[in-house]
């Protein structure tokens, strides 16, 4: 057992469970939906016991980030290539049964009656003597044991790989590859008092200030969220606030705001926030989110490409839409919705943001820029264009020491690099990029 599931096990041994996760899969890899997407469409999974709902993501997760490993193993037991398997969804089914077996260590027999179950019940009846014959054989012989690094690159998509391989070496993006097998934890940003409700919650204290829990298991439940003293933010996500200095009285535009994340820190920082996005929905959500945790901001629905304040602001965060490479751990349906051609779609986009976001400064404003991307075109490559593009805006470098427990994630000239497997020894951390500018 490796990877994903050490000190895991498989803790369902019902059918309706397996149907959701197969539902989900379906939905990704055939369908294209987000994982969040799939979930909430997903009927019955609301219906499980909350052990199920953890057994379901955790089986959709190792599926997601192993897939080709999988299918290798799967395409060497079959006589058939995995592209004339019919129906199509019959290859889910295979990759379920596999990974239970294989990561989860479900005891065998378990694994093979309820796949063999699975296919049955999804009309797929006529391939269960197919399903058996497979299923058995991986019981008996397994599949072949590859180590965590060689594992990560045979798991990641070709065009990830190669953009890691430039931007950071062999030996990095190995170690990025086989860091995205370890289960993420749950990190949380307080209000106040970190250390007193890192007890109350039995949460590990990190160097940054953020809390963190191994799992958390259903979030309301858990003291302080009624009364809004929290909210979940992943510990990389919550550094570029840390960079904007004491932002007391200041304007600040969030732009790309929801879910609010980073509006919640600058308005508990004392900060009059303009929390920007361009999706209702997604403003809404935001609202939703202010109101439990007790903060005012003004929220504006808006295009931030295009929108400009009445008045130039004190300080601008731009976190921009980008592919969220960092994210695979805990969102590993990136691995399969988004290519190169994204890349370079985001990549314009955040350039006319970041533009845009500079015309909304005051001289020697501050400009945060951020992104939960591993890919350098998403990141250090857009200083090369600012400054080549002759913005009015000055790289101010983030120093070390500057937040604690930050100074491996810093480069030379002054930026955050924060990859999956830096902090390893607390259980890791989110890819994320930001850098600071000065408005000239």
């Amino acid at each position: 057992m490796t990877g994903d599931a050490e000190q895991v096990e498989a803790v369902s041994d019902g059918l309706a469970a397996r149907q959701v996760a197969y539902a989900v899969l379906n939905d990704v890899f055939f369908r294209k939906r987000s994982l969040d997407e799939a979930y909430l469409r997903a009927e019955g999974f609301e219906e499980l016991a909350s052990r199920d709902r953890g057994f379901v993501r955790l089986l959709v997760s190792i599926v997601l980030k192993r897939a080709p490993q999988l299918d290798a193993a799967l395409t060497s037991l079959l006589r058939e290539p995995l592209d004339q398997l019919k129906p199509q969804q019959l290859i889910n089914v295979f990759r379920l049964g596999i990974a239970q077996i294989v990561f989860l260590q479900t005891p065998p027999h378990a694994a093979v009656n309820t796949t063999v179950d699975l296919a049955a019940a999804e009309n797929i009846a006529h391939q269960k003597p197919l399903v058996n014959a497979i299923m058995r054989r991986v019981a008996q012989e397994g599949i072949p044991q590859i180590e965590p690094r060689d594992a990560g690159r045979i798991n990641t998509p070709e065009w990830l790989w190669t953009q890691w391989m430039q931007d950071y070496g062999v030996e990095t993006a190995l170690d990025i590859a086989a860091a995205h097998f370890t289960e993420a934890p749950v990190d949380f940003t307080v209000k106040e008092n970190p250390s007193v409700w890192a007890e109350r919650l039995a949460a590990e204290l990190l160097p940054s200030g953020s809390l963190r829990l191994s799992s958390a298991g259903f979030v309301p439940g858990l003291a302080g969220f009624e009364d809004g003293a929290w909210w979940i933010q992943n510990a990389a996500a919550a550094l570029p606030v840390k960079f904007m200095g004491d932002v007391r009285g200041k304007t600040v535009v969030d732009l790309c705001a929801a879910p609010g994340g980073k509006t919640a820190q600058l308005a508990v920082a004392g900060a009059n926030v303009i929390a920007l996005d361009r999706s209702a929905q997604r403003v809404l959500r935001l609202q939703e989110n202010m109101t439990r945790l007790g903060l005012t901001v003004e929220t504006v629905i808006a295009d931030g490409a295009v929108w400009q304040p009445v008045e130039k602001v004190d300080a601008v965060l731009l976190d921009a839409p980008c592919t969220a490479t960092g994210t695979i751990r805990h969102q590993p349906d990136v691995l399969w919705l988004k290519d190169i051609r994204d890349q370079e779609k985001l990549a314009a986009l955040q350039r006319r943001l970041l533009k845009n976001a500079v015309e909304m400064l005051k001289p020697g404003g501050l400009l945060v820029y951020c992104t939960c991307s591993l890919q350098k075109e998403e990141g250090e490559a857009l200083v090369d264009w600012a400054a080549a593009e002759g913005l009015s805006i000055t790289l101010s470098p983030i120093h070390t020491g500057e937040v604690a427990g930050i100074n491996v994630m810093l480069t030379r000239r002054g930026e955050l690099r924060a990859l999956p497997q830096h902090w390893a020894d607390m259980g890791g951390i989110d890819g994320f990029y930001a850098v600071r500018f000065v408005k000239n």
